[in-house]
């Protein structure tokens, strides 16, 4: 299977006192389409600069980054925009859903941003929304949520203009157990139902339990996480319910 996703031989280094503070040291990953992978790390291991590089919102000090075998970290700042609004989507930790628009509204945004109709935006940001059970609080602003609606809200918008990638930063890290569980049930069951690529960052064991593959970044590198923060035997193609 060809790689959606690559990264090879990737390093970061951040100035620091006393010298350079390197995070990544020769990282390399290979995501296939439709796999689903956990990058596992405590705080400040660089498990978001990892993802800040897979989406070209960061440049590596060397190395490559590359999408269906283009260089990304070759290309030019509009390239790169015009790249992520049509091939990914993004789930954060802290939602940052837009105050000012209704769960519906911020699901179809990114199909705004795209320029599609408006009826057609939001016929798809509803199909979501009723897919992840909160068609009946589409007309509600985001103070008016849970976090765990906000949070499968994020999921709906970052679906809705139908990304190839999805690049999940410590997606349920804001959540309490049950609202954590019930939106990474949706962000996997959306992840199954399109065969869309998902790279989640976490250093949450039980999250990387639910992914086909489970990572650990250990001084700059990626290495097999280890026994018990992977997927049990058998239970690869599980996605959950929403």
């Amino acid at each position: 299977m060809s790689a959606l996703l690559e990264l090879q031989g990737v390093c970061k280094s951040f100035p620091a006192p006393g010298g350079a503070l390197t995070v990544l040291d020769g990282a390399e990953l290979a995501l296939g389409p439709g796999e689903r992978v956990a990058v596992l790390g405590p705080s400040g291991s660089g498990k978001s600069t990892l993802l800040g590089l897979a989406a070209g919102l960061e440049r590596a000090d060397g190395g490559r980054v590359l999408f269906k075998g283009a260089e990304i970290s070759s290309w030019d700042e509009d390239r790169l925009s015009r790249w992520r609004r049509v091939s990914v989507g993004f789930v954060f930790q802290s939602f940052r859903l837009v105050e000012s628009l209704t769960a519906l509204e911020n699901a179809a945004l990114p199909l705004d941003i795209l320029g599609r109709p408006a009826e057609e935006a939001r016929a798809r940001a509803g199909e979501l929304l009723r897919g992840l059970g909160l068609w009946e609080r589409r007309d509600h602003f985001p103070s008016r949520l849970s976090g765990g609606e906000q949070q499968r809200v994020a999921v709906a918008r970052a679906f809705a203009h139908g990304p190839e990638l999805i690049l999940a930063d410590e997606p349920t890290g804001s959540l309490d157990r049950a609202s954590g569980a019930r939106a990474l049930d949706a962000l996997l069951a959306a992840a199954a139902e399109r065969a869309t690529a998902l790279l989640v960052v976490t250093h949450d064991p039980a999250v990387a339990a639910r992914m086909t593959r489970a990572l650990a970044l250990e001084s700059g590198r990626l290495v097999p996480a280890p026994a018990g923060a992977g997927p049990p035997r058998g239970a690869g193609e599980r996605g959950g319910g929403a």
